[in-house]
């Protein structure tokens, strides 16, 4: 006889579980190739739209970059349509000063090029003779002169040139208005920010940091090329180069163009000053350019106010390259808020992509324990994981025999 609990209970059902589906995976070289094929038809397709993406992202980082100005109109009790004309015709004036300061120095400089002729004429003739001791005619020479500056070459220059101003005109037309509709629709961005927050956190917090890096790299950039525009005044007025307030306006502009806008700032008035005091005086130019430059946007900059949008300089250098041949000259000027932005909202969002973050950043965060690779870091270790130093032995004196 067995009691009811010790009865024999019967056995659960055995239940095979079905085997593991294989998942379809590309091969990795495979999944690299169409990201590079991707990544090219992207940049190609903004390429060819580039006279509307242009004005729209340039307006938007305007807009941004005023956005503190608007916000702190509205803490202190200013109703939100008058917070945002007040930002907007910021903006509206920062393009204008900008605007006509670029056409005072063109005016100024085709007026005072004419009378630098004979200055002209002999650093023309001591060209010619260098190019002789290279091996270059002197008939060679003038039939390159006249084929670039034949009636025909000279006609193609001005068709270019109405086309860019044309061009040009429409850029700042669309700027324009793509600035007067962003600050419209910006009095009612926190109330939608709040509304996407509650379905989509990780995009507002996205957004969040690439206006954070937007609004930090236009207000450093902006000042510390009044700066270096206001230094470069006056070492042209030290070294007597005329045009001087011109060259510093036109330090100023190509202040912001990443990496490589000293450079271009500091070629006319190099040249103006080797026309007007000499090769000397122009030597002396290119390196005081050379010099306050480095040492402001290298040096001081950082230390002051950090890296404006954290990426590397080689990663700066390539963005200047990559978005000037997508959006065309202004792409030079977006190059870093660009990239910013790809960053912010494509890169850091997805964890499989952290190692592309920390290959481009700035900041280096602490190494994990253990030896690197022998390629870039042969045999580093963490500190503490460094064997400790061996002790020296101290030899204690004999004692004395008395």
């Amino acid at each position: 006889m067995r009691w009811p609990w010790q009865r024999r209970q019967q056995p659960a059902p055995v239940v095979q579980a079905e085997p593991p589906r294989e998942r379809w995976a590309l091969p990795r070289t495979l999944i690299v190739l169409i990201s590079v094929i991707a990544v090219i038809a992207v940049l190609i397709a903004l390429n060819q739209v580039a006279s509307f993406v242009a004005p729209v992202f340039l307006g938007l980082n305007l807009v941004v970059a005023v956005m503190p100005l608007q916000q702190w109109l509205l803490r202190i009790g200013a109703p939100r349509l008058v917070a945002a004309l007040a930002s907007m015709l910021t903006v509206y004036g920062f393009l204008v000063a900008l605007l006509w300061s670029i056409y005072w120095s063109v005016q100024s400089l085709m007026t005072e090029l004419p009378g630098y002729s004979s200055e002209f004429n002999r650093l023309y003739r001591e060209t010619l003779a260098w190019l002789e001791t290279l091996g270059v005619s002197e008939d060679e020479a003038l039939q390159q002169l006249r084929n670039a500056f034949s009636p025909g070459a000279i006609a193609s220059t001005v068709g270019s040139l109405a086309s860019d101003a044309g061009a040009v005109l429409g850029f700042v037309a669309t700027l324009f208005v793509v600035i007067f509709f962003l600050a419209w629709d910006s009095m009612r961005l926190p109330d939608r920010m709040q509304r996407i927050a509650v379905t989509n956190p990780d995009l507002v917090r996205g957004v969040d940091r690439f206006a954070a890096g937007v609004q930090r790299y236009w207000v450093v950039t902006t000042l510390f090329g009044l700066v270096v525009s206001a230094l470069d005044l006056v070492a042209l007025m030290a070294l007597g180069v005329p045009l001087a307030l011109v060259w510093a306006v036109f330090a100023f502009v190509t202040n912001y163009i990443p990496n490589i806008g000293f450079v271009i700032g500091t070629v006319p008035p190099t040249l103006m000053a080797l026309l007007a005091n000499g090769p000397l005086n122009a030597l002396l130019t290119a390196i005081l350019f050379s010099v306050i430059n480095f040492v402001m946007q290298s040096l001081v900059q950082p230390k002051i106010a950090g890296d404006a949008v954290g990426v590397t300089p080689a990663t700066s250098f390539l963005s200047l390259l990559v978005w000037a041949f997508a959006l065309g000259p202004v792409g030079a000027l977006l190059a870093l808020p660009a990239t910013l932005a790809v960053k912010t909202m494509l890169v850091d969002p997805d964890p499989r992509l952290g190692w592309m973050s920390k290959l481009i950043s700035n900041k280096v965060d602490a190494a994990p324990p253990g030896r690197l690779g022998r390629a870039v870091s042969p045999g580093v270790r963490p500190r503490d994981q460094r064997p400790p130093t061996a002790a020296i032995p101290v030899q204690e004196p004999p004692a004395s025999q008395g």
